[in-house]
């Protein structure tokens, strides 16, 4: 194998790699499927991955690989996006369970094989494209973002490094998870350290929170939930009981010290938070409790001058510039301040809105909760920020009450809106979009 190729993956044959409900998929029985599917795709690529069922997502991906075709990552299933991968990046086929209506590309379900395979493991270069992935949209059209094949594998290892994942860490863990497997975090988490540790991943259903119990219930060993802070909520709301968790692990959002709180003690468990981005992955953990110091990944390399910050992902070939304000704490931590576009300032003071929302969704009552400032924040000096909350049973001047104590006065938002819910996606997140709908409902 030339030096500069890497394995789709080092386990050893007989390792169990997933788990699909009660079913568990060794390593050699995951080959036959990938090379089965490989088999079947058109010659040229790319390759729209939809798979909502993860473990068909990761055979997909891996066939792809062998295939020599590039993966796009879109969690977005509408038939208005997959024109958009069809036309903007040339997207042959679609990858997933089933075709919809109105879907422009023909569909290719991965085949389950039910074999095993005895050959070579492929490899690859370690600078091929792997995969493309997009950002969620949240602050504008998703931005698409490469990512070579070496640099998901380090970065891979770095994180199941951190976590506790590979041979020898300790019993094998089980990944059980809340986030699609084409965002990047769920990718990085579900589908790529599932290749490089001792870690299995778990497919099944996981929409409602006795979902995520059944599932959790299903896996063995050390079980970890990958998940989200709204989702979270969701399930300490659900009140399912749930058997011993080993780690939580939450991203793309602040995750509120209360939630982190009430979490540890209902689960018996760890809270750990990631940070990352898509354009760069994963960088660096934390475990909520313990404080707002971020520790980076190992191998990561974070350059902050002022509150702007650069990193250095192994396998990338540019340092990637990021998007928040940080602050460089003792060695190499660094404390999170909020993306710079997410920074208001009002008579001279200033704010990050991740903060003041995570301040309100820590109020009690509260179950979703956003702050929006007007158009006109930075022209006109009486402009003040505005409030969605969802806290069935409470009154807008009870969040007022509450907001009172925590924030400062001129961040207080005049007004607030109690509705039903807000309009997120699967991950939790308030595109610009949802954002303008919800920005048209204020008076």
């Amino acid at each position: 194998m030339p030096a500069d190729h890497l394995k789709l993956t080092e386990r050893a044959p007989e390792e169990v790699l997933y788990r699909r409900g009660p079913e568990a998929i060794t390593v050699a029985g995951f080959l036959a499927d990938v090379m089965a599917t490989a088999a079947l795709l058109p010659a040229r690529g790319p390759v729209a991955n939809l798979c909502t069922d993860r473990y068909l997502a990761l055979v997909g991906f891996a066939a792809a690989l062998v295939a020599g075709h590039t993966t796009l990552l879109s969690a977005d299933r509408s038939p208005r996006r997959l024109r958009e991968l069809a036309e903007s990046h040339a997207a042959t086929i679609a990858l997933a369970e089933a075709a919809e209506p109105g879907w422009a590309l023909p569909v290719l379900t991965p085949r389950r094989a039910g074999a095993v395979f005895r050959g070579a493991v492929p490899a690859f270069p370690a600078d091929m494209i792997a995969a493309i992935a997009f950002t969620s949209g949240s602050t504008g059209e998703p931005t698409p973002h490469v990512k070579p094949w070496g640099s998901l594998v380090r970065h891979a290892r770095t994180a199941a490094t951190r976590f506790g994942l590979r041979h020898g860490d300790g019993a094998p863990a089980t990944l059980v998870a809340t986030v699609p497997p084409q965002h990047m975090y769920g990718f990085e988490t579900t589908m790529m350290v599932p290749l490089v540790s001792a870690a299995a991943g778990f497919s099944g259903p996981n929409f409602y929170p006795s979902d995520i119990a059944d599932g959790l219930a299903q896996a063995p060993g050390r079980r970890i939930l990958i998940t989200t802070p709204l989702q979270m909520r969701a399930q300490l709301e659900a009140a399912a009981p749930l058997p011993p968790i080993d780690a939580v692990i939450s991203a793309t959002a602040p995750l509120g010290v209360g939630i982190a709180a009430q979490a540890e003690r209902a689960w018996n468990t760890r809270v750990l938070e990631i940070y990352g981005a898509t354009e760069a992955g994963s960088l660096a953990s934390r475990r909520t409790l313990d404080g707002d110091a971020w520790l980076p990944y190992p191998e990561i390399r974070f350059a902050i001058e002022g509150r702007c910050a650069i990193v250095d992902v192994p396998g990338l070939p540019h340092r990637v510039p990021l998007a928040d304000e940080l602050e460089p704490l003792t060695g190499t931590a660094f404390r999170l301040l909020g993306r710079r576009t997410d920074i208001v300032k009002l008579a001279g003071k200033r704010a990050s809105l991740a903060g003041l929302n995570r301040i309100l969704t820590g109020i009690e009552g509260v179950r979703d909760g956003v702050f929006l400032p007007p158009e006109d924040l930075d022209r006109n000096p009486a402009a003040r920020l505005c409030a969605f909350v969802v806290a069935p049973g409470r009154s807008a001047e009870q969040i007022i009450a509450a907001l009172r104590e925590r924030v400062e006065s001129v961040f207080l938002p005049r007004p607030v809106l109690m509705v039903p819910s807000l309009p997120r996606d699967a991950l939790g997140k308030l595109s610009q979009r949802a954002l303008g709908a919800l920005r048209g409902q204020s008076p």
